[in-house]
């Protein structure tokens, strides 16, 4: 089988081999040279470099204009370039996802409306364009989050007390998000009733629609306000039959029929699930490997095998003995910017711990990234945990939360910095 792989995400968090027999398949990798970088020595495959200013789709275009060839699968595994290969799919006649069923897992407003009405609960929402015109009114009066349709990370999301101060902040462009205070990016927002509880993610697999795989997971902290600059993390909990039901139920709304899935929903007062997003795609940070360790399964490697096609309902590995509990926590430094990283303070009982699986602190000197990342190598702490219960779990993070602190000085200036100064 001839297998194009729009390649974005480090090598190293899919582990593309083990889902994928290099030597049984002409694989192909089109990244730029910073993503070709992180493919191993000796793997038997093509690499393309792409120039990446334009779209993965464009510029995967552009290449095989001159370089004419056709391929049986195109696989993205990148948030960011689902679309792209959807859209190359459609373009090369190649079988797999088309542009409309990943727009619907991709767009915020989309989602909510299919899993609206499918009878499922959710936020109450709005396209942001909806609500400026003049005699709009939300159909909800508390706190509001204005956010982009397609983001990522929480990255420009913005909550406000009412609906009216979030449109006034928008149409007096006083959000400091320069989409939206222009008015050239106010089409790619919306706006959303905030709902306060819990968060929980649940992660998976599914294979012609029927659910394989399931866990669960609740948020400690939460993705806006580790954008904003506090360490979050996530502990596996108990996953019983009404929430397979619903996950069941939300999937199916979604049209996500095959691969991972990570699914995000709040726990309301009433101890109701409410809908909040949905990826058909493995988790960020270090949900792969929690999920792994609790359950046995790599779930890149067997998205992998679904999407070329192969049956896993009955290869799926049996979850290792003796259950444990496990979490993931990080601590950013993308609000640090401009400062080079000297340590944490507070965490020496922490990392000694015998619950730690993984800890993997930044180096010290380590200029801090300008970006919101979760990633291990990037960020100023990343790491794994392990309990007999979900409440030791999360108790542990909160506590390592709790105490530790970070030590910075300003960074040198890069040479590109002091041509600029």
């Amino acid at each position: 089988m001839k297998i194009l792989i729009l390649h974005r995400v480090p090598y190293f968090k899919i582990e593309y081999a083990r889902g994928i027999p290099h030597d049984r398949h002409e694989v192909t990798y089109f990244g730029t040279d910073q993503a070709l970088a992180t493919l191993p020595d000796g793997l038997r495959c093509e690499r393309v470099s792409r120039p990446g200013t334009r779209s993965a789709y464009d510029e995967a275009r552009q290449w095989l204009t001159t370089h004419p060839r056709t391929f049986d699968r195109v696989i993205s595994v990148s948030e960011y370039e689902l679309l792209d290969a959807a859209r190359l799919r459609e373009h090369l006649g190649v079988t797999g996802p088309r542009v409309e069923q990943v727009t619907l897992t991709r767009d915020k407003v989309l989602m909510k409306q299919a899993a609206q009405d499918a009878g499922i609960r959710v936020p109450r929402f709005s396209a942001l364009p909806d609500l400026l015109h003049p005699h709009a009114r939300a159909p909800w009066q508390g706190r509001t989050v204005l956010k982009p349709h397609r983001g990522a990370s929480s990255e420009n999301v913005l909550v406000y007390d009412t609906p009216h101060q979030a449109l006034t902040a928008v149409t007096e462009g006083r959000t400091g998000v320069a989409a939206l205070d222009t008015g050239t990016g106010r089409a790619d927002f919306q706006a959303e009733e905030f709902i306060s509880g819990p968060i929980r993610h649940f992660d998976g697999l599914i294979q012609d629609g029927t659910l394989l795989l399931l866990t669960a997971s609740q948020y400690v902290g939460t993705c806006l306000r580790y954008a904003q600059g506090q360490p979050m993390g996530s502990y596996q909990i108990t996953c019983d039959a009404p929430t397979r039901t619903w996950v069941t139920r939300a999937l199916a709304a979604v049209g996500i029929k095959d691969g991972s899935f990570h699914l995000e929903a709040i726990v309301s007062e009433e101890q109701e699930l409410v809908f909040l997003e949905v990826g058909n795609r493995v988790g960020g940070a270090d949900v792969v490997a929690t999920v792994e360790l609790a359950t046995g399964v790599h779930l890149p490697s067997y998205e992998l095998r679904i999407l070329l096609g192969e049956p896993v309902a009955d290869r799926l590995p049996a979850p290792p003995a003796g259950a444990r509990r496990y979490g993931w926590f990080v601590h950013p430094g993308h609000h640090l910017a401009g400062q080079e990283f000297h340590g944490l303070d507070g965490t020496g009982a922490f990392r000694a711990s015998a619950r730690v699986v993984a800890w993997n602190e930044l180096q010290s000197g380590a200029r801090l990234p300008d970006h919101i990342t979760y990633q291990a190598g990037e960020t100023v702490l990343a790491g794994i945990v392990a309990s007999n219960t979900p409440e030791e779990t999360r108790d542990w993070i909160v506590d390592l939360f709790n105490s530790l602190t970070v030590r910075t000085r300003p960074a040198a200036p890069t040479p590109a910095e002091q041509v600029l100064a």
